[in-house]
């Protein structure tokens, strides 16, 4: 028995000589230059009553700041009575250089400065000179009610990090749903895109029309098939009779093999059942056309550019270039070339016998650069075509130039009509 009271009594001793609880603040402290603060910061209180019911004095504690590091135990004051606020002034080079208010609360961690650093409450002043203050009311304060009136609520499904939507309400809430889908004018949100049927009008099927070459592939496969409509030079081919389809790909029979200088477009329905359904060709966009200049001169001279500008260009788009060039005499044979940006996709040399020749290229865009392919022939010059790929950018803008030169002096060469055409 004598053992255990002696026990009790040690343990009630320890007890009351324990502190009350303190929050560690543990923070590295830099001047506006970059370099640590060196000298020391001074933390004063006002008596208040700790959470443990301790009774705390007023006082003040100086602590060093050696190279930026601070570190002091203070008791918490959020859950003090009354609410008490610490002063703190940094003192370095002999002068105080500034002061702040802390309000410290509870923490098993040490805290940073910024977590305990808030802003000087109304009543700071009068609890570090031992007075009285009398809290401000909302009403006290011109414009408050309203303005508070006309702020935005949290609503009950508000959080951090999220789309914000207005709830019927007018309070904020958290648009729901997963981080790939789209938030609907109403609030809602789902996967983006649509399901709706698209519509491609005035595809142009991939080719060489040489007039031996009788497959073709389009762009897309029509779904349904029955919606495919091919026109050749503008006269609507009719399937199983000019032409049978598979899977994207048009087989011409071989009577009706589209000739050189023949046009083939197509038009056709896609289901569209998901947000990745291409939607191909809606709006096809004259970027340049009109008439070139002419050149008498024997090296390559530019006779007409289309500038494209940065931004306008995108991975899935084709570009397609049509162009006529006349040559006036009979004296001189003539070249002419097609510059993608700088890599050159048309060059020809023709006779001067050639008084008319024309083309056309086409550059199908990639991620990075553009696969094209080019087609051109003259009153003499026979038929050819070509395809390569360019490296060329087109994100900061690319520039096509139309280039001519005669063999000799004395003819002239004209870059009669030229036209620049993007499908999106």
């Amino acid at each position: 028995m004598t053992m255990r009271l002696l026990f009790a009594a040690v343990w009630l001793a320890s007890s009351a000589l324990a502190g009350p609880p303190l929050t560690t603040i543990q923070d590295v402290l830099y001047k506006a230059d970059g370099t640590r603060f060196n000298g020391t910061v001074t933390i004063s209180w006002t008596s208040f009553q700790a959470m443990d019911n301790s009774t705390i004095a007023t006082q003040s504690v100086t602590v060093k700041i050696v190279d930026g590091n601070l570190r002091v135990q203070l008791v918490p004051t959020t859950t003090s009575t009354p609410t008490t606020y610490y002063s703190a002034k940094y003192n370095s080079n002999g002068r105080i250089q500034f002061e702040e208010t802390w309000s410290v609360p509870s923490s098993a961690q040490p805290l940073h400065v910024r977590d305990v650093r808030v802003a000087t409450p109304s009543n700071v002043a009068a609890a570090d000179t031992g007075g009285t203050s009398t809290p401000a009311q909302e009403s006290d304060i011109v414009g408050l009610i309203a303005d508070l009136g006309a702020r935005p609520l949290k609503g009950p499904g508000y959080a951090a990090g999220r789309v914000a939507v207005v709830n019927p309400l007018g309070a904020l809430e958290s648009a729901s749903g997963s981080a790939t889908d789209c938030v609907h004018v109403d609030g809602s949100s789902g996967p983006c895109g649509g399901s709706q049927p698209s519509f491609v009008d005035g595809d142009s099927p991939a080719g060489i029309v040489d007039g031996s070459n009788t497959s073709f592939t389009l762009s897309a496969v029509p779904d349904p098939a029955s919606s495919l409509a091919v026109y050749r030079n503008g006269v609507l081919q009719k399937t199983g009779q000019d032409y049978t389809f598979t899977s994207g790909t048009i087989q011409f029979v071989a009577a009706a093999a589209p000739q050189p200088g023949d046009t083939l477009l197509a038009s056709y329905r896609l289901t569209g059942t998901d947000s990745g359904t291409p939607q191909m060709f809606p709006n096809p966009q004259v970027l340049c056309s009109g008439t070139g200049a002419a050149t008498t001169t024997t090296s390559l001279t530019s006779v007409g550019t289309c500038a494209i500008p940065a931004g306008l260009l995108a991975p899935g788009d084709r570009v397609e270039m049509r162009f006529d060039f006349a040559h006036q005499g009979t004296a001189s044979g003539f070249s002419f070339e097609i510059h993608w940006g700088a890599t050159t996709i048309v060059h020809r040399d023709a006779a001067a016998a050639d008084a008319l020749v024309t083309g056309r290229a086409d550059a199908a865009l990639l991620a990075a650069g553009a696969q094209w392919n080019s087609q051109s022939w003259g009153a003499v010059l026979p038929f050819s075509a070509s395809v390569a790929s360019a490296a060329d950018s087109y994100t900061s803008g690319l520039t096509i130039d139309f280039q001519g030169m005669l063999a000799q002096t004395g003819d002239t060469l004209t870059l009669a009509n030229y036209t620049v055409v993007r499908f999106p």
